[in-house]
């Protein structure tokens, strides 16, 4: 989909199945990431938190879509994963229904984050869970990080944005 040219481009899937109009999205920075309940990183939803109740009201927003590509770390349902999330870390920013980030089945709005944010050595593929990429309030991508990159590190940039 190379004539995207924004996140407004593009849609969402609840976990209900309803999709949804990430155009609503446009004049907000936006912090999309893929997530897994299995995985290593999965402490990382405290801190994906932490970033939404201290920047949300400013404009911050966290969407989350889990996804079992990776070492089969995501198996549950949509209803399975959201119980995890509420009782494990009391979630409480949007968690999309889950998606493929890779491969033919990948969902139109990752094919745009990757290609927008290639990442090391200009990889287009999404190598782990947590990958996480920073939009601006335009809708633009601004950066991709690394599984590795805890979300209290991105907070200088979110900063910059809001």
């Amino acid at each position: 989909m190379s004539e995207a040219k924004t996140i407004a481009d593009f849609t969402a899937t609840l976990p209900s199945g309803e999709e949804i109009s990430l155009a609503d999205k446009l004049g907000k920075v936006i912090l999309v990431v893929n997530t897994a309940s299995k995985c290593g990183f999965t402490p990382q939803y405290d801190g994906l938190e932490a970033l939404w109740k201290k920047y949300g009201a400013r404009g911050f927003e966290v969407i989350a879509f889990p996804c079992n590509q990776f070492g089969a770390q995501e198996p549950g349902s949509a209803d399975e994963i959201a119980e995890f999330c509420k009782v494990n870390f009391g979630l409480s920013f949007p968690l999309m229904g889950k998606i493929d980030v890779n491969g033919p089945d990948a969902t139109p709005l990752y094919d745009w984050l990757k290609s927008e944010a290639p990442g090391l050595m200009g990889s287009k593929s999404v190598k782990w869970n947590f990958t996480k990429f920073l939009i601006d309030r335009k809708g633009q991508v601004v950066r991709r990080y690394a599984p590795q990159d805890k979300p209290a590190s991105l907070e200088k940039d979110i900063e910059k944005l809001l």
